[in-house]
């Protein structure tokens, strides 16, 4: 994928629908220089504003990504060339996704984990003062609990998020 020729082509749609960097920054949401940075190569469009533009320009986002107008023929041999330079050039492993998605659940979750754990040394503090062993084996057994619920919910989060794909905030 070449991104100077794929920015030429979204100047080229552009210019055919008569349109200005911002009026089409507008139409998708982004600014001027954003629109600009893809046209000339800088920076690639998001998989979301590619969608847009295909729609948009009636083009396919295999066209934009290969940078001109495909014949049939054309069409599978460029749609694999693009599949394999979008998977090569993903930074974003799989165990980057999973850290990734292990620290944004810790910290959606950051604030119900602390109050367990004041509550939890709460039951435990007030059964060690009254001398109440059965309060201190509660507390230690709330706190496996506790450890089990963070630990099943975080990780069918990251399987749900990480394995799949699909992110919903």
């Amino acid at each position: 994928m070449d991104l100077l020729l794929t920015g030429k082509f979204i100047a080229e749609l552009r210019k055919e629908q008569g349109l200005t960097q911002e009026q089409l920054g507008e139409k998708i949401g982004v600014t001027n220089k954003t629109v600009s940075r893809w046209e000339t190569g800088t920076y690639l469009p998001p998989a979301d504003v590619l969608m847009i533009m295909s729609e948009l320009f009636g083009v396919s986002i295999n066209e934009i990504l290969s940078g001109k107008r495909l014949t049939n023929g054309e069409y599978r041999q460029a749609a694999e060339e693009n599949l394999i330079d979008t998977v090569q050039a993903s930074s974003f492993e799989l165990k980057d996704r999973i850290s990734f998605y292990k620290k944004k659940w810790l910290k959606a979750h950051a604030a119900i984990m602390i109050f367990i754990g004041i509550c939890l040394v709460g039951i435990f503090a007030a059964g060690a003062f009254f001398s109440q062993i059965p309060i201190v084996y509660l507390s230690l057994l709330l706190l496996i609990s506790a450890h089990c619920w963070r630990h099943n919910s975080m990780m069918s989060y990251i399987e749900k998020h990480a394995f799949d794909g699909k992110e919903s905030n």
